[in-house]
């Protein structure tokens, strides 16, 4: 079952935002390459390549080896990006505590700032902080929590983000399970109406995607299946994701 809450007011916003596509149906998800799988000796050409392939966001996951065990990028990178691309920033903390660095990675550019309930003790407070930043908000969930976790924050935030992987590497098995949890949320994000997108990320390829698409996920994260064979391949990569072969 596929949400029929296409979420259109968060993405009419972030076209003006660089989005040159407005997404009219399932068929047609968001795609946000993750850069974790991108060449770090040249991160600001292969951003480029991905914005100029296709990508309609561009994610950035943000680890601090406590967390996660793996350790990534700060706000100065995001901040050196920036210039190199008008597409949102699509930015996934996972980073613990992570309400001290909310600022900053507003400041360099995130447009989406996404947090995990586990991440502080005052997950409505985080997610007003990123709201009062000027930011859109989004709320995490790893494949062992609950979308119950989601029970009072559900109506302030603009974006859940499902981990179908364990979080804190890149090249991950998609765990099937996860789309049963996506369907829940879809299903109660209609229900209640609510301007919520819903994004998937890890083991998503050409295989997965529409999987999760027909569960509900309207945004897909995909890191090597979006980076792999080099920037001639990226543009083609991003046309399987979204199923047009």
């Amino acid at each position: 079952m596929a949400s029929s809450s296409l979420a259109s007011g968060f993405v009419r916003q972030l076209v003006g935002k660089g989005n040159s596509r407005l997404i009219g149906s399932m068929a047609q998800p968001i795609i946000a390459p993750s850069i974790l799988s991108a060449d770090f000796a040249k991160l600001g050409e292969e951003v480029r390549a991905i914005d100029e392939a296709g990508a309609d966001w561009i994610h950035i996951d943000v680890m601090d080896g406590h967390f996660v065990p793996n350790l990534t990028i700060g706000p100065a990178v995001v901040k050196a990006l920036r210039p190199h691309s008008a597409k949102p920033f699509d930015v996934h903390l996972m980073i613990s505590p992570v309400d001290n660095f909310l600022d900053a990675f507003a400041e360099a550019g995130a447009d989406i700032i996404t947090v995990h309930p586990e991440a502080g003790p005052h997950l409505h407070r985080t997610v007003q902080r990123i709201k009062a930043l000027g930011k859109k908000a989004g709320v995490s969930l790893n494949p062992a929590t609950p979308a119950k976790m989601l029970d009072y924050v559900l109506e302030d935030i603009d974006l859940i983000l499902v981990m179908s992987v364990n979080p804190g590497f890149g090249g991950q098995k998609f765990i099937s399970s996860q789309l049963r949890k996506i369907e829940a949320i879809a299903k109660r994000v209609d229900k209640e109406n609510l301007d919520v997108l819903i994004e998937v990320d890890g083991g998503i390829d050409s295989e997965t995607a529409p999987l999760a698409v027909s569960a509900g996920a309207n945004v897909l994260v995909a890191g090597s299946a979006t980076f792999r064979g080099g920037p001639e391949y990226y543009a083609a990569n991003i046309r399987a994701l979204r199923g047009e072969g």
